[in-house]
């Protein structure tokens, strides 16, 4: 029984020790396996190192939604990136004027022809020098003007018959009379008689002279015959196709001036009606004429039609703001007497500064144009310039400094100076000069992102070349590149096969930092209109769109959410250039 317990121990301590071993075996594998991948995968140590650092996740995460919101948002936005909205609103637009008339109508008599442009102005020039007569420009015919009541004139041609001059004593000195005329004494004393009395007609034999004084102790004897009318009243008829005759407006004119209130005239009867501000004349029992003071003009060039301007005038006496026509609503706007009668009207306009809603989530822009659709289109633009402008500096820092630090010598020199020469270089005033250039030439939108992609990358690469130059010098001189040379690998895969890529660590890290400053750059150049123009967006012009204060204090959501985009994509960019440039940094304390 001892011995089979004594058995039986020894077995417990067998697989106690097994087991011991067997934890050891596994305690070795895995600090083995650890091992392995610190001494075996660099670039796993480089990931945990950067998966270690939060500010580079975070800076990850906002950089894979920048470009989720740019080049997916755009592919599954409803709108495009050029879309205009319009909307339906009531727009005033003027339609007619009126106002007081200052000027005056003018009606002939039958068989009387006349230059209207002759007469007309010196008929106005005569009622402002205060004349009774005018002359025409050939100075063929005197018009004597006679007022008949206020604001009615009536027009008479004159023919001189003979002339007289007098002296101071009122003796005659000369006379010049027609031979008709010349034997006739009591035509001469009646003349005489008539210039010492100032009367301005003669009557001798049943025919009425006028007496015109043209100047001092000068008088002129002349036949008259009425020619026209003038007045300052509109009589607007209600049936365009009728007519108004020298005869019946003078015949009108007497009876207003008499206040009557019905006429007649060529076998018909007419009737007045008093309102306050304008008359209506009826016809029978038709109405035939409104006769106002207010001179009225369409918008359009076209005559009013009479029921119209009965409305506005009716409008104007009750001093109404406002009145209806045939269903529809105009308004009245008083100036010195001077109205101007508008109406509302559906038009599509574009729908500009729309605040946010379930349509437009940011609104739109000045051209009616979605803001947020526009901000992932212009997320496109910034990033695509921000990329390519890195690829571009890449290779050129690439290829000059790897030449540079290899060969060194007089190409180390050669190179350097023209690296000397890129970074005195001044920069603003070349993107001004260009972007003048431009715009005097008139270059397309899209070719104008080429150009500013492949200025930025050229104006961009010496820092880069400097890097690459002073990693590869000291590179150079290890044993790797002593053993390349002793195999006799050519010198071009000596530099980009086993060269560049031991830089290539800190050109990443480069290459991030640089895509923050590059985006800035484009934005900055697009807000001074040096860069990407319209119809294409960026985030930098959306924001040079709002250059007027009063949009940038009432329609923040124009150019804020532009802003607020740049900012956290530079920032994405910043934490992971600082963190890769962490990872890549082998001092790094764990």
């Amino acid at each position: 029984m001892a011995d089979k317990d004594k058995i039986m121990k020894n077995d417990d301590n067998e697989n106690a020790s097994l087991k011991s071993t067997s934890n050891l075996t596994t305690n070795e594998n895995e600090m083995n396996e650890d091992q392995r991948v610190k001494i075996l995968s660099p670039g796993m140590l480089v990931i945990k190192r950067f998966i270690r650092n939060r500010l580079a996740i975070v800076g990850t995460i906002i950089l894979v939604a920048m470009m989720i919101f740019s080049f997916v948002g755009g592919l599954i936005s409803p709108y495009k990136e050029n879309q205009t909205f319009y909307e339906k609103s009531d727009i005033s637009k003027d339609f007619a004027s009126a106002s007081l008339s200052t000027s005056y109508s003018f009606y002939y008599a039958d068989g009387v022809t006349l230059e209207s442009s002759l007469v007309e102005p010196s008929f106005l020039k005569s009622l402002s020098m205060g004349d009774n007569f005018a002359t025409d420009k050939k100075g063929s015919f005197l018009y004597t003007i006679t007022e008949q009541s206020e604001g009615f004139y009536t027009i008479s041609r004159a023919t001189s018959l003979g002339s007289v001059t007098l002296n101071d004593d009122g003796t005659v000195n000369e006379s010049e009379f027609g031979a008709e005329l010349q034997s006739s004494d009591k035509l001469q004393s009646t003349l005489l008689t008539a210039i010492e009395t100032n009367e301005d007609s003669i009557e001798v034999d049943g025919n009425v002279y006028s007496v015109i004084s043209t100047k001092k102790n000068n008088y002129t004897l002349c036949s008259t015959e009425k020619v026209g009318v003038a007045t300052n009243k509109i009589i607007s008829l209600i049936d365009e196709n009728e007519a108004v005759s020298y005869e019946f407006v003078n015949a009108l004119e007497a009876a207003l001036a008499e206040d009557k209130k019905e006429l007649d005239y060529n076998g018909d009867s007419y009737r007045l009606e008093e309102n306050e501000g304008f008359d209506v004349l009826y016809k029978g029992e038709s109405e035939f004429a409104c006769i106002s003071e207010y001179s009225m003009n369409s918008e359009s060039g076209e005559a009013l039609p009479i029921e119209m301007r009965t409305a506005i005038l009716k409008a104007i006496t009750a001093r109404e703001k406002s009145f209806e026509y045939k269903g529809k609503e105009y308004t009245l706007k008083n100036k010195d007497k001077a109205y101007t009668i508008s109406t509302l009207t559906k038009k599509e306009l574009l729908d500009r500064h729309a605040a946010p809603s379930k349509q437009h989530w940011l609104g739109t822009d000045k051209d009616g144009m979605d803001n947020l659709t526009r901000l992932m289109y212009g997320g496109r633009i910034s990033l695509f310039i921000g990329f390519i402008v890195v690829i571009i500096e890449l290779f050129i820092g690439i290829i000059l400094g790897g030449m540079a630090g290899y060969f060194g010598g007089w190409v180390d020199n050669l190179i350097m100076r023209l690296v000397d020469i890129a970074i005195c270089i001044p920069a603003m005033p070349i993107y001004i000069i260009l972007g003048s250039i431009m715009d005097t030439n008139n270059v397309d939108a899209q070719f104008r992102i080429f150009y500013l992609m492949l200025v930025l990358g050229i104006l961009s690469w010496p820092g880069i070349a400097r890097m690459v130059r002073g990693q590869i010098l000291s590179l150079r001189e290890q044993e790797f590149m002593i053993a390349t040379e002793a195999t006799g690998i050519a010198v071009r895969r000596r530099i980009f096969r086993h060269l560049i890529p031991n830089v290539i660590p800190q050109l990443i890290v480069i290459a991030t930092m640089d895509l923050g400053s590059i985006i800035l750059t484009e934005a900055t150049l697009s807000f001074l209109g040096l860069g990407v123009k319209f119809p294409y967006a960026s985030w930098g012009n959306i924001i040079n769109a709002v250059n007027d204060s009063f949009v940038m204090t009432h329609y923040w959501y124009e150019w804020i959410p532009a802003g607020f985009l740049i900012l956290l994509t530079v920032l994405g960019f910043n934490f992971v250039g600082d963190g890769l440039r962490d990872a890549f940094d082998p001092k790094m304390k764990r």
